[in-house]
């Protein structure tokens, strides 16, 4: 049997090897990745992409973030995968990071659940909220029209996007849809059979929708009137992403969920996925009840743990706040110079939305045609997701390549 071949000199071989043998689920830009340092991207043929969305959000740090690479290399050399049967180190120790972070308090520290991704970790939570209210009938799950949980069945149902059901009908009963930023719509729909609440601090694939500064607070407060659980999905916001550990933490203990989920950035760029739930509501969660494989693993948790010693030691979080200023600031320029074209800017932290009046999807395709890597989501939104590593000059380079592409678009 041949040896299986792993380095192709152009991107249009492993293109060809895409097309012959992995499914073709995705749209990809016609473009093979090789290697990875900070904010850089390189392909096959040694072109250098400013990346300001990299890993679709998992690599806040960059890539291949020093401390990061480090402790997985440690980590495969001592331990690579035991089951959830056994205890592990790395993991006790995330989980303790983690909680200190979160939810919860030295008394009663809130209780973790590792998987894998961000859909995993939202699935976990409908399920542990389902599992808590199972004893009063409470079954229902409160999500929001606009919202992105993740691809698995009950996530997806989450999801309020029809356009995401297609195909995969009938979804999961019980979910109830009500407008994002809307407390009166969610007070109408809780009832004796609601379970819980799951939304977005942020809407991130919704559009970078930022709520009201009364939003938050006020779920939890309806949430606890009615004896409803408060899960916030903190899958693309959580882990310093908005200048707070969690987007949550920026109203303190008045917007404190009962469950939160968190993946993408989690680990520095290593699939991790966790639910943190406070103890009182995890406790439901009994052996066999729910589990994951690889959740947890000690390749993850180290990657986790070093991601968290990096935001700290090289004072990210406070870089993270002075970042998105520096994007607000050029882009309302820019917005003031092309009002036809960006009807808002929205920012917090290093996540960024351009709310254009035209689809994106153009925009995208020639920033690539320039080195520059950036999203569109919703159809007219240009998502930026950049590392909080990025530096003041790499900002004003790629701003400036962007900028350049609005003003030349023919629209």
């Amino acid at each position: 049997m041949a040896h299986a071949q792993l380095a192709h000199e152009s991107s249009q071989e492993t293109i060809a090897q895409f097309a012959r043998y992995v499914i073709p689920n995705y749209r990809r830009f016609p473009v093979c990745l090789v290697r990875g340092e900070g904010s850089w991207v390189w392909d096959a043929e040694g072109h250098r992409y400013l990346d300001f969305f990299p890993g679709w959000g998992c690599n806040l740090l960059g890539h291949c973030p020093p401390r990061v690479v480090a402790a997985v290399r440690e980590q495969v050399g001592q331990l690579i995968h035991v089951p959830n049967t056994w205890y592990m180190e790395p993991q006790g120790a995330f989980a303790q990071a983690l909680s200190e972070r979160s939810i919860g308090s030295h008394l009663q520290p809130g209780q973790c659940f590792f998987c894998n991704s961000g859909a995993e970790a939202n699935e976990a939570a409908i399920k542990l909220a389902r599992a808590h209210g199972h004893a009063h009938g409470r079954y229902k799950i409160v999500a929001m029209e606009g919202g992105f949980h993740g691809r698995t069945f009950a996530a997806l149902t989450a999801t309020a996007q029809p356009k995401y059901h297609v195909g995969f009908e009938p979804m999961v009963p019980g979910f109830v849809y009500v407008p994002y930023n809307d407390l009166e719509a969610v007070a109408r729909v809780l009832d004796h059979e609601t379970a819980a609440v799951l939304v977005e601090p942020i809407q991130g694939e919704g559009g970078v929708n930022i709520p009201g500064p009364k939003y938050l607070p006020g779920l939890r407060r309806l949430c606890d009137e009615r004896g409803v659980l408060l899960i916030l999905d903190e899958v693309q916001t959580g882990m310093g992403r908005t200048g707070h550990w969690f987007a949550y933490q920026q109203f303190g203990v008045a917007a404190e969920p009962d469950i939160l989920t968190c993946a993408k950035a989690l680990a520095g760029g290593i699939a991790a996925g966790v639910m943190i739930a406070r103890a009182q509501v995890a406790e439901v969660l009994k052996p066999g009840m729910h589990a994951s494989t690889f959740g947890g693993n000690p390749i993850a948790c180290r990657a986790g743990m070093a991601t968290i010693e990096t935001i700290e030691e090289d004072g990210l979080l406070e870089r993270g706040l002075a970042i998105g200023e520096r994007f607000r600031s050029q882009f309302e320029a820019l917005r003031r110079e092309l009002p036809e074209r960006i009807g808002e800017v929205r920012v917090r932290g290093v996540m960024v939305g351009l709310d254009l009046t035209f689809d994106a999807s153009d925009v995208v395709s020639e920033c690539l045609k320039r080195l520059l890597l950036i999203n569109a989501t919703h159809g007219h939104v240009v998502r930026l997701l950049p590392a909080l590593t990025i530096s003041d000059e790499l900002i004003d380079q790629g701003c400036a390549i962007l900028a350049d592409v609005l003003r030349e678009m023919v629209v």
